[in-house]
C-alpha cells in the first residue's frame, strides 16, 4: 500500500503545482461571482484529474492481469523515465529562456474573461486545463497506469487514486474552500498571491520540471534495475 501512495507522489505534486490553473482559481476568487466560477473551476479541475487517472488505472489493471507472469519490465516504468527525461529538458529549456526573456507585463486575454465566467464555463475550463492539457494528461495518464499495473488490491488501488486526486487538486481546493470561509480575511493575500505568480511563473514551471524530471528519472532507473 505504502508504494501504491509514495510512486505517484511526485507526480502528483507536479499536478498541484502547476501555475496556470492557481493563477486561474485566484483571479475567479477576486473576480465578481468569486464564489460560482471558483467552486465550477475546482469541480472541473478534479473531475478532469480523476477521470483520466482512473480510466488509465482500469486499462492498466485490465492489461496487468491479461499479461504473463514471465514478461519484460513494464511499460509503464519505461513511459516514467521518458516522461522524466522529456521534463528535465523543458525545465532546464524554460529556465535558460527565463533569463534572456522580457519581463511580461500584460496578461494573456483569457485570464483577463474569467471575470466574466459562469459556473458551467468555469467547469469546462477546469477539465480543459486538467484532462485536456498536453503535460497534466500525460502526467496523470502515467500515474494512473503506475497504480493500476501494481499488484495490489482493488481497494487499495482506489485508495492510492483518492490520494493522488486529493495531492493533485489541493492547490485549487484549498484557496477555493478558505475563500469561502473568510472571504474577507484573504483578498489581500490572494491578490499578492497571484501577481507573484503572474510575474514568476516561468521560473515557477522551469524549476518545478526539472526536480519532478530528476526524481522520475530516478525513480524508473531504480524499478527498471530491479
Amino acid at each position: 500500500m505504502g508504494r501504491l501512495i509514495v510512486d505517484p507522489f511526485p507526480l502528483a505534486v507536479a499536478v498541484a503545482l502547476s501555475p496556470v490553473p492557481i493563477i486561474a482559481t485566484l483571479l475567479m476568487l477576486l473576480a465578481r461571482r468569486s464564489t460560482d466560477t471558483g467552486l465550477g473551476f475546482l469541480l472541473g479541475w478534479t473531475a478532469g484529474i480523476a477521470g483520466v487517472t482512473m480510466v488509465s488505472a482500469l486499462v492498466a489493471s485490465t492489461s496487468r492481469s491479461e499479461a504473463r507472469s514471465d514478461t519484460s519490465p513494464p511499460a509503464t516504468d519505461w513511459i516514467l523515465l521518458w516522461l522524466g527525461l522529456l521534463l528535465l529538458l523543458l525545465g532546464i529549456r524554460g529556465w535558460l529562456r527565463r533569463a534572456r526573456s522580457p519581463a511580461v507585463t500584460t496578461r494573456p486575454r483569457w485570464m483577463d474573461a474569467l471575470d466574466s465566467l459562469s459556473r458551467v464555463r468555469a467547469a469546462g475550463l477546469g477539465v480543459v486545463l486538467s484532462a485536456l492539457n498536453p503535460k497534466n494528461l500525460a502526467i496523470c495518464a502515467v500515474a494512473g497506469a503506475m497504480i493500476g499495473g501494481t499488484s495490489g488490491e482493488t481497494v487499495e488501488q482506489a485508495a492510492a487514486i483518492a490520494v493522488f486526486i486529493v495531492i493533485g487538486t489541493s492547490t485549487v481546493a484549498i484557496p477555493v474552500l478558505s475563500y469561502l470561509v473568510a472571504r474577507d480575511r484573504l483578498r489581500p493575500s490572494l491578490d499578492r498571491l497571484r501577481e507573484w505568480l503572474e510575474q514568476n511563473s516561468r521560473a515557477v514551471v522551469s524549476a518545478l520540471f526539472v526536480v519532478i524530471g530528476l526524481v522520475l528519472v530516478a525513480q524508473a532507473l531504480i524499478s527498471l534495475a530491479g
